[in-house]
């Protein structure tokens, strides 16, 4: 599966930006979590349906990301964010929901 991640209009890739800040523990397993979604292996990670069409797949101290599995061959990344709470904060659902309307208006399609 070919990932795509989200990136601003200035061009910052903010998943990577986002994993970056991370502990090297946190980094790494970011990664392995992100080559299991490249391979198809879900299986090996722990995910959910979060809202219609975009996922959430969680990572090392409650660290998560959000994606949209657009056909068989896409996935694109939306967020990433460490889960405060038991519900996703406010703002961070915002951004999903923002970003998951904007590949859909990309992509001719709706997601949310």
């Amino acid at each position: 599966m070919k990932i795509h991640n989200y990136t601003s209009n200035s061009g910052r890739d903010l998943i990577f930006e986002y994993i970056e800040s991370l502990t090297e523990k946190e980094q790494v397993d970011a990664y392995s979590v992100i080559q299991c979604l490249e391979n198809g292996e879900m299986d090996r990670i722990k995910f959910k349906r979060w809202e219609k069409k975009v996922y959430e797949v969680y990572f090392y101290k409650d660290n998560r990301i959000f994606y949209i599995v657009e056909d068989g061959n896409n996935m694109y990344l939306l967020h990433a964010c460490r889960k405060q709470k038991n519900q996703t904060e406010k703002r961070d659902a915002k951004i999903v929901k923002l970003r998951a309307r904007e590949l859909g208006r990309m992509l001719g399609k709706s997601f949310i």
